[in-house]
């Protein structure tokens, strides 16, 4: 059998339906599958946390605008379009670019030259706490 999908394990987890003929089968599954019963448990503990937090639990109450955000997504009133964000400065932009290029480049010499040593020390030439110049 392949494995159980997440949102079935999620449901598992949640115990919120009566059993069913593929529930079964999945927790016949879950007992052989380590994959899946490590999903299963965590979500679980997951479910078993969120049923028991208290408000208290939250570092502080949410603000407003967060449970209005909530109450509108939930309803489905369409959001206020926000404005796009303004696209970074042409030099700002040439710059980043030219960073991330000077890493790469950077990266690969690295790469470069741990494997050529790799490979000399492979060989003998040189010891494992020696430059090729001192060998």
């Amino acid at each position: 059998m392949a494995h159980v999908e997440s949102a079935h394990l999620v449901e598992l987890a949640l115990r919120n339906a009566t059993p069913t003929d593929a529930d079964a089968e999945a927790l016949r599954h879950v007992e052989q599958c380590d994959r899946c019963r490590d999903e299963l448990r965590m979500l679980t503990r997951v479910v078993a946390a969120a049923r028991t937090a208290q408000l208290v639990d939250l570092p502080t109450a949410p603000p407003d605008h967060v449970w209005q955000r909530i109450s509108r997504d939930v309803s489905g009133t369409p959001a206020t379009p926000r404005p796009p964000a303004p696209a970074p400065a042409r030099g700002r932009h040439a710059l980043l670019a030219l960073l991330a290029l000077a890493a790469a480049a950077g990266i690969a010499i690295a790469h470069r030259y741990l494997h050529e040593r790799a490979e000399l020390v492979q060989r003998g030439v040189v010891g494992q706490g020696q430059t090729p110049e001192q060998a």
